[in-house]
């Protein structure tokens, strides 16, 4: 238990700093780089929980995909941060007063009688060999939430449709491709045959 504990704040330290960095950190490419770490820890600590689904798919979906995509995008995009910090210092009053709001409510919740601690939320029971953590996951989708799972595919389903349709609507300005002008485009449309005069070659 108490090397368990050890891990557990271990994996919590490192994930606090790396959250703190990724907000703290100039370049954007070392906030992803904080991000994953930040995951990877968070992963940790589901693995301690025995949610080893949760875990594996907070690598697999965030890391592996998300994260690496944020990273090719920022890279490719090579933002520059000069224009970005231009009106920070005019935004630096009101961003302290939020954050300070947000470090009292979070502090007064914290330290409420009664909402946490060993009593509220005591250490799960340790499971029996055979448990698989992603089939009683999946029992609880297909049952008791099915109607919200399906739900939430609908709505999934209509955001990427309206994504695909804001992308190929025309716009003036905006260089679409026709198919049907190109199956009609002929040979002496697009190709150009050029005559040049042969030189000969240097030191001959």
């Amino acid at each position: 238990m108490i090397v368990q504990e050890l891990i557990f704040y271990a994996f919590s330290l490192v994930l606090v700093f790396a959250a703190i960095a990724v907000i703290t950190s100039r370049n954007p490419v070392y906030s992803v780089l904080f991000l994953v770490l930040a995951f990877f820890s968070a992963a940790a600590i589901w693995l301690l929980l025995e949610a080893e689904f949760l875990a594996i798919i907070l690598v697999v979906v965030y890391v592996g995909a998300v994260m690496v995509l944020f990273l090719f995008v920022v890279m490719m995009l090579d933002i520059n941060l000069v224009p970005l910090k231009e009106g920070f210092i005019r935004y630096l009053p009101v961003a302290v007063l939020v954050a300070i709001t947000m470090a009292v409510e979070l502090l007064m919740v914290l330290w409420s009688r009664g909402r946490f601690g060993v009593d509220m939320f005591p250490t799960p029971k340790p499971h029996l060999v055979g448990y698989s953590n992603t089939r009683e996951l999946g029992e609880l989708l297909y049952t008791n939430y099915l109607l919200p799972f399906e739900v939430a595919g609908v709505v999934l389903l209509v955001a990427i449709i309206a994504a695909v349709a804001l992308t190929l609507r025309t716009r003036p300005g905006i260089k679409t491709q026709d198919v049907g002008a190109q199956v009609r485009t002929r040979r002496d449309e697009s190709v150009r045959l050029v005559q040049m005069k042969s030189e000969k070659p240097r030191g001959v």
